[in-house]
């Protein structure tokens, strides 16, 4: 005996016990027999077939308009039973997908980690917050022989997997660049050729590439259309635009890029963000440059770590705790 055979008489057990006493234990044999179909993929119109089988059983004398009504539901059942299936179909694509997703985001996250470089007189923070899974920016530390210190932030104009592969690129392309091309309009200009030679046109990078020298305090910086950063002076407990003008990684390969230098003065900071912090969006719509400013300055004598991760809390709450961009936030201050 096949499970057909097997199915159909045991719903008949089930019907002709309810017809005669119905009763809650009843349905709960229901409950368990519906699970059994499900186990055997037994499909809505199979299960419509059985049903009809039983009733002609139960009472061979059915009204003819009975035995027709099945045939109604007969193909209703048939669409949604091929609507269903579709839909099983997609569900189990979306799981996969899912896992493929969570997969690749915690290899980005192992592939793009950075170490936050430890030099006395120098506090270091960074907070970098995707608004899905996988996060369109990227920050990058590298050290040279003479401990200056390179300090990366980029944007992809995109989200999602594309942006993330995109930034695995940048990383091993910054990693595989000798130490004497660490000038920051040299990085700019060696990443533009990556970029423009093997990312699809549609796609837009903006970066922002600075060198801080911890013997002479200077830093030296170019930027690649990314979103202006701020520079603190302590002595006057001002804020201004840290302005450098350059065209997005991948427009043009021969682009060149101007390189700017600041003298760090002891407790100046360069603060650095992607627009996922200057875009934030409440209530009142977008929030200004001098809110963001105004939070830094609020918790200016904590450590750069504390400090990013404070506003970066409070623009989130701001929010009510949904981000609509990859945030990211980097701090370097002159203790000494």
């Amino acid at each position: 005996m096949d499970f057909h055979e097997t199915m159909e008489k045991e719903y008949k057990e089930i019907l002709e016990h309810f017809l005669q006493h119905p009763n809650e234990q009843v349905l709960y044999q229901c409950e368990k027999f519906s699970r059994k179909l499900i186990e055997n993929r037994i499909s809505p119109e199979d299960m419509i077939m059985c049903h009809r089988s039983v009733m002609q059983q139960i009472d061979p004398n059915l009204p003819e308009y009975v035995q027709q009504s099945f045939d109604v539901l007969l193909e209703v059942m048939l669409a949604y039973g091929l609507v269903y299936r579709e839909q099983q179909v997609l569900r189990n694509k979306q799981r996969e997908l899912k896992s493929e997703i969570e997969i690749a985001a915690n290899m980005q996250q192992t592939l793009l980690k950075a170490r936050i470089p430890e030099q006395d007189g120098i506090d270091i923070g960074v907070i970098s917050v995707p608004a899905k899974q996988m996060s369109g920016d990227y920050y990058n530390f590298i050290e040279d022989d003479n401990r200056r210190i390179g300090i990366a932030i980029a944007d992809v104009i995109g989200k999602g997997i594309p942006a993330a592969l995109c930034m695995s690129m940048i990383k091993y392309s910054m990693d595989s660049l000798p130490e004497y091309s660490h000038e920051p309009h040299v990085i700019l200009e060696n990443l533009n050729r990556v970029v423009e030679q093997n990312v699809d046109p549609s796609m837009f990078v903006t970066m922002f590439y600075g060198m801080y020298d911890p013997v002479l305090h200077k830093f030296s910086y170019s930027s690649a259309g990314h979103e202006p950063g701020f520079y603190y002076h302590a002595a006057t407990d001002e804020f201004e635009d840290l302005r450098a003008k350059g065209l997005l990684l991948g427009i043009e390969k021969k682009t060149k890029y101007r390189q700017y230098t600041r003298n760090v003065m002891a407790g100046d900071m360069i603060v650095l963000l992607s627009d996922g912090v200057t875009e934030c969006r409440t209530k009142e719509g977008f929030i200004s440059r001098e809110t963001i400013t105004a939070l830094i300055r609020k918790n200016i004598r904590l450590c750069a770590q504390e400090i990013v991760e404070n506003v970066y809390r409070e623009l989130e709450r701001w929010q009510e705790f949904e981000l609509r961009d990859d945030f990211t936030l980097l701090i370097l201050k002159r203790t000494a």
